[in-house]
C-alpha cells in the first residue's frame, strides 16, 4: 500500500548534546529535537529526534532521524516509529534511507512496517511517502 503527505517542520531545538568523548571533525556534530504536522494520505504529528554532521554555511552534511508518529494512515489511526537520513552538498538529496521500525505500530496500524522516502520541492514544499503493508 502506498502514502503521501506535505509536512511542515516546528519546534526545531538543538539539545546541546554532543558524542563523548567530542571528537572534533570538519563538520560539527548536533542533535536536535523537533515537531512535525502531516497533511494528506498521511495526516497527524510526529515527534523527532534529529542528529546532524553539517555545516550550516555550505550546507553540507548528513543527518539520521528517528521519529514517532501518532495520526492516520490512509484513515487508519495509531502510533509508529521510523527512521530517515540523508546526505547533502547543499543541492541535494543522496544517500537516502527510510524505515518503518518493526513491531512499533499500535491500533489500527499494528503490524505496520516498510519504506518510503522524503522529497523537497524546489518551492521548499516537504513530501513524504510511504510503501507499506500491515501485517
Amino acid at each position: 500500500m502506498e502514502a503521501s503527505a506535505t509536512f511542515s517542520t516546528r519546534d526545531f531545538t538543538p539539545t546541546g548534546l554532543s558524542p563523548v568523548p567530542e571528537i572534533t571533525t570538519a563538520l560539527p556534530v548536533s542533535v536536535s529535537t523537533m515537531e512535525k504536522t502531516y497533511s494528506g494520505d498521511i495526516s497527524g504529528t510526529s515527534s523527532t529526534v534529529f542528529t546532524a554532521a553539517f555545516d550550516p554555511t555550505t550546507r553540507t552534511g548528513s543527518y539520521i532521524a528517528l521519529e514517532s508518529f501518532d495520526g492516520t494512515v490512509n484513515g487508519r489511526q495509531g502510533t509508529f516509529n521510523f527512521i530517515h537520513s540523508a546526505s547533502t552538498t547543499g543541492t541535494n538529496r543522496a544517500d537516502e534511507f527510510f524505515s518503518i521500525v518493526a513491531g512499533s505500530g499500535t491500533g489500527d496500524l499494528q503490524g505496520i512496517s516498510g519504506t518510503g522516502g522524503i522529497k523537497v520541492d524546489a518551492d521548499g514544499t516537504h513530501r513524504i511517502w510511504l510503501d507499506y503493508q500491515l501485517g
